[in-house]
């Protein structure tokens, strides 16, 4: 049975060092905004699983895994896309021993769960979400689906505006 956690008390493990436990819990993951569209991380929450090992000292060993998808407008084109992914994230917080060893999600023992797969699923995205990989997009000039339109689909390319008054040259007399 998976649990929903957003958050998740480390130290209330009370683990000796060395010692280790896995974890099954349900991550809310807010959905991206990226070039202004809504991309939803489906499914919602999703399911991870958490190994946590406490290290010699106070620190901790921390790996997230889980899968997801995200939906919503292909970049390109503006149909549906989606976008599968495997995330495997790790993570060491080890206080006091400089800003490689301390964790940016783990707060006075506090692991921050949504925080670090929403960032993990990010870096794990990418610049583009698009339909199919050779989307071809929309044409630039009529806004046509270069994906449907007919092959050599293309405009007569407008005149460069700073060359209009060389058309009114008369050059007849040369």
């Amino acid at each position: 049975m998976t649990v929903r956690a957003d958050t998740l008390d480390l130290g209330g493990m009370r683990l000796a060092s060395g010692e280790g436990r896995r974890f099954d819990l349900a991550v809310a993951i807010e959905p991206f905004t990226l070039a202004g569209e809504r991309y939803d991380v489906d499914p919602e929450p999703l399911t991870a699983r958490l190994d946590v090992s406490r290290t010699t000292g106070e620190g901790y060993a921390l790996r997230l895994r889980f899968k997801a998808r995200i939906v919503g407008p292909c970049m390109r084109c503006l149909k549906p896309a989606s976008l599968s992914l495997e995330i495997d994230a790790r993570e060491v917080s080890i206080p006091g021993e400089g800003d490689e060893l301390d964790s940016p999600y783990v707060q006075s023992e506090v692991l921050s769960l949504d925080a670090w797969g929403r960032d993990a699923l990010a870096l794990a995205l990418g610049a583009t979400v698009l339909c199919r990989e050779d989307c071809a997009g929309l044409c630039p000039e009529c806004g046509v689906d270069l994906n449907q339109a007919p092959e050599g689909h293309h405009h007569e390319r407008s005149p460069d505006p700073r060359w209009e008054k060389l058309a009114e040259l008369k050059l007849d007399d040369w």
